[in-house]
């Protein structure tokens, strides 16, 4: 058996030896099982440094961007979203069956209290109507009636008794008379005594007509809703946060909305946790900027003291590479002027949110100079695929 002394053999000459003892096969044959190898091989880490020189670059097509042209150092940020609060929203509803006329405003309309919204035709408020002109006569008659039984009672002519019985029927009539009326406001038909099949209904607070319900020539049963207003300032954020993140924080503290550089004050911090999420719900004011905020709207709030403050970079997605669980960038490490060479090295980020052809990361310091194309061919270097 022969033996082999490996200590005496040059180092190239024993890499080359162990190649041919662990694949004994054609060179070509041998890379290509390798690189089977390698490519089968789940996880394999992906770190270190690559030299490039300028025609490596030019021929894989490298680009890069600073990190600072989109990032901010910001602390945690949770999504939010934007909601009326409660007391500032109305729903006109229709308040007799009917068929509507006409409307008078379109949604995006600025609208003031008492403002008519719409006309109604229905059958139902000549009713209403016709009850109230009845009970106002009625009530008259008994104001009559009680102020003659009165005159007749200081002559002595009538009994107590029969007094008492035309106050208690004048009142019962005031009563009636002034539930008719009471009715025909509700219903917005006025009370000035008219016959009309018409009713006007009008914006019950000053706000913006957020949602059109129904057409004009539509037939709507009573409370069938015909618009939705709302008051626009302040407005509120809903936010979804984490148990921990929420225990940190406190009533009065400020939010801020670094997408608008606006900020908000927390209001309530929610005592129910989500089961599943294990989150709480956290609410804050919006006062100052509201009119730059839109209902149901969706975006990033940063809470204070709910973590170390990160920089946020929004990087287009080939920027970013997968190894495994772990994403990287390649950043710039030095470069030499002279020779136009390059030194690159991985830096671990994390992916906060992603959309379309850009992802937005954090873990950046925002000063990194980043391969934003290219990133793919760099680590395919690093696993020593068509390393050059």
């Amino acid at each position: 058996m022969l033996h082999v002394d490996t200590a005496r053999i040059m180092p190239e000459a024993k890499v080359e030896m162990n190649q041919r003892l662990l694949f004994p096969f054609p060179p070509g044959l041998a890379s290509v099982l390798a690189l089977s190898l390698l490519l089968l091989t789940p996880g394999r880490p992906v770190a270190g440094e690559l030299l490039l020189q300028a025609a490596q670059l030019r021929a894989h097509g490298i680009e890069l961007a600073p990190a600072g042209g989109g990032t901010a150092l910001r602390g945690a940020t949770l999504p939010a979203q934007v909601v009326v609060p409660t007391a500032q929203l109305r729903v006109v509803a229709a308040p007799l069956g009917g068929v509507i006329e006409s409307l008078l405003v379109a949604p995006g309309e600025t609208v003031r209290r008492g403002q008519p919204l719409a006309r109604l035709a229905s059958r139902e408020v000549l009713e209403l109507q016709r009850d109230a002109a009845q009970a106002g006569s009625q009530a008259a008659l008994q104001q009559q009636n009680l102020a003659r039984d009165e005159k007749l009672f200081a002559e002595g002519l009538i009994a107590e008794a029969r007094l008492q019985a035309t106050r208690a029927a004048a009142a019962q009539a005031a009563a009636q008379a002034s539930e008719r009326r009471q009715g025909l406001q509700w219903a917005g038909a006025g009370s000035s005594g008219g016959i009309a099949p018409l009713l006007t209904i009008n914006a019950p607070i000053s706000g913006v007509v957020l949602e059109q319900s129904a057409q004009t020539g539509q037939r709507v049963e009573a409370t069938a809703p015909l618009y939705r207003i709302a008051a626009l300032s302040p407005l509120w954020l809903e936010i979804q946060a984490p148990l921990a993140s929420a225990n940190q924080l406190r009533n009065g503290q400020l939010l801020r909305l670094p997408e608008l550089g606006l900020e908000a004050r927390l209001i309530a911090i929610g005592r129910a946790v989500d089961p599943a999420s294990q989150s709480v719900l956290l609410r804050a004011e919006v006062r100052q900027g509201a009119e730059h905020l839109t209902p149901g709207q969706m975006l990033a709030v940063e809470l204070p003291g709910a973590g170390p403050a990160q920089a946020q970079a929004r990087l287009p997605a080939a920027a970013v590479v997968r190894n495994g669980e772990q994403h990287l960038v390649f950043v710039r490490h030095s470069r030499d002027d002279k020779s136009g060479a390059q030194r690159f090295t991985t830096l671990p980020v994390r992916i906060v949110a992603q959309g379309g052809d850009s992802v937005t990361v954090d873990g950046l310091k925002g000063d990194e100079m980043l391969v934003v194309r290219g990133a793919s061919a760099l680590k395919a270097m690093l696993l020593g695929i068509g390393r050059e």
